[in-house]
């Protein structure tokens, strides 16, 4: 086995199946975000990182949200460790969430406000805090234009 495999193709095809966008919570957030007359845009593109897209982005208030699973993304919480081939995946989640750092650090570097969420988390209240940095970042966009 090469350090590339995950384990057996059997493993490799399931994993490829999970769904990498428009999950359960995702899709909550979402619903909860329209229902309260927000619009954004979906898989919107990194600016300056290819193949990397924002969950939910509001690009005119440069608001990034983004709703990781707890075994993808390594929650402190829920995380859990595969009984085989245990050192590649932790080395797998690992640069996930490396990546993750990097791409928060991109964007807020050419700022953007960034939110995680984690998908344990209540899509009420994560769309709640989702609201409430809208509604400051729209505040300071229009303090900032009446200047």
């Amino acid at each position: 086995m090469s350090e590339f495999e995950a384990t057996s193709s059997k493993t490799s095809s399931r994993m490829a199946r999970v769904g990498q966008r428009d999950t359960a919570a995702e899709m909550a957030v979402r619903r909860l975000l329209h229902a309260a007359g927000l619009r954004y845009r979906v898989q919107f593109p990194v600016p300056g990182r290819p193949r990397r897209t924002i969950d939910v982005a509001f690009t005119r208030l440069r608001v990034a949200v983004f709703v990781d699973g707890c075994y993808w993304h390594g929650c402190p919480l829920h995380a859990t460790q595969s009984k085989t081939n245990a050192d590649w995946w932790r080395s797998k989640i690992e640069a996930n969430r490396q990546r993750d750092a990097d791409t928060s650090r991109a964007l807020m570097e050419r700022d953007w406000f960034v939110i995680r969420i984690w998908e344990h988390q209540s899509p009420v209240e994560a769309a709640a805090e989702i609201g409430r940095v809208v509604a400051r970042r729209v505040n300071d966009i229009g303090a900032a234009s009446s200047r």
